[in-house]
């Protein structure tokens, strides 16, 4: 058992970007942290299989909730599952929830790391992207964080905006630096259908960013944040030595995980799982004790493809040995993107090259088997 994940969708406000369930209506919290809770007391018996070595709190802004309704979440975690007792037990902030009296509740309930959703230092970005907080709440949120002594922190960015040239990132880069977290992530706008930002594009409100200039901006937060000691192990993630997120590390390795709440996903290594998105759906769920998600067993042909485009993603690349026998296809694919200096082949394992992080999803199509 790799890890256990509490999806709290609630929000102050809805960001334009965001496809991930949450709701800006928190009347309802306190059922919805009960029906978490009870769909852990029923799950327990799948967290008895081995050790808990992660707990990750995400959403929406689990920072949002009260001290008490976190300590009985990660109690229950603790009293139902065997949990490591160095266990890396991570929960996403923002910065407009971080004061030193929350630092001190969040560290008193055994939380060693957080993940703060800065994304930008600009005040005219944040509004654009509908962020709750402003600025200078990052800065003060940054330097409570930075001084308080967590196992582990890091903070996200987000690149590649409408309009964003070189040097708006460059300055980014340095703010963030200049707080030396001792993680970064740091994505590139996608547009996801249906949310806010997508409308906006439709409309014509918002261009997109060309696709050479958030390469441009990829390239720099490679060789910035590598030439500050940060290890590039995914294509989004840097890290410095020690302080890789064990959490997300376990999904791409495809390690088993629990998902408690609404619109979380479970893998128990044969069958993936996920839980109704819709927080009336599934508290009513909980409660009557109905069938609440859904499932599927993929199929070789499907497991294979997750763990190449997971794989691809990281710096330890794709085992070919895990794979079933590769289709001819696949086989051509492969030898064009060794050929073309995107892949490089050690052993067998298979690599992606700088070149190739720009490729990442395209490559990782190409290679797929087919169902």
């Amino acid at each position: 058992m790799a890890g256990l994940y509490f999806h709290i969708p609630f929000c102050r406000k809805a960001c334009t970007y965001c496809d991930f369930h949450f709701s800006t209506t928190l009347d309802r919290m306190d059922a919805l942290v009960q029906a978490m809770r009870t769909e852990l007391l029923r799950r327990a018996h799948e967290l008895r299989g081995g050790t808990v070595d992660t707990i990750y709190l995400g959403g929406g802004t689990p920072s949002l909730l009260s001290e008490r309704d976190l300590s009985a979440l990660l109690s229950d975690a603790r009293t139902l599952g065997h949990v490591s007792d160095a266990a890396e037990v991570t929960m996403e902030v923002n910065p407009d929830d971080v004061t030193a009296e929350a630092i001190d509740a969040w560290m008193r309930i055994g939380i060693t790391r957080l993940s703060i959703g800065v994304q930008s230092f600009r005040d005219d970005r944040l509004r654009a992207m509908g962020r709750a907080h402003n600025a200078d709440q990052s800065f003060r949120s940054l330097e409570l964080i930075a001084k308080a002594g967590f196992t582990s922190w890091t903070m996200d960015l987000i690149y590649g905006l409408p309009g964003m040239t070189i040097e708006e990132w460059t300055t980014q880069l340095d703010q963030a630096l200049s707080f030396a977290p001792l993680h970064i992530s740091a994505y590139c706008l996608t547009v996801e259908p249906r949310t806010a930002l997508h409308k906006q594009m439709e409309r014509g409100d918002v261009i997109a960013a060309p696709d050479e200039d958030q390469a441009q901006q990829f390239e720099l937060l490679q060789q910035r944040l590598e030439a500050a000691g940060y290890v590039h192990y995914e294509i989004s993630n840097f890290g410095k030595p020690g302080h890789f997120s064990r959490h997300n590390t376990s999904y791409w390795q495809g390690v088993p995980y629990v998902g408690i709440g609404p619109s979380a996903h479970s893998f128990d290594g044969a069958v993936r799982r996920w839980n109704v998105a819709n927080n009336s759906r599934y508290i009513a769920g909980v409660n009557a004790g109905d069938v609440y998600w859904e499932e599927e067993r993929p199929t070789v042909a499907q497991q294979a493809n997750e763990r190449i485009m997971t794989g691809l993603r990281t710096m330890w690349g794709v085992d070919l040995a895990q794979l079933p026998d590769l289709v001819p296809t696949t086989e051509r694919a492969l030898q064009r993107y060794l050929d073309s200096g995107h892949l490089v082949r050690n052993a067998n394992r298979i690599v992606l090259t700088k070149a190739g992080k720009l490729l990442a999803d395209r490559i990782a199509s190409d290679l797929f088997l087919s169902p």
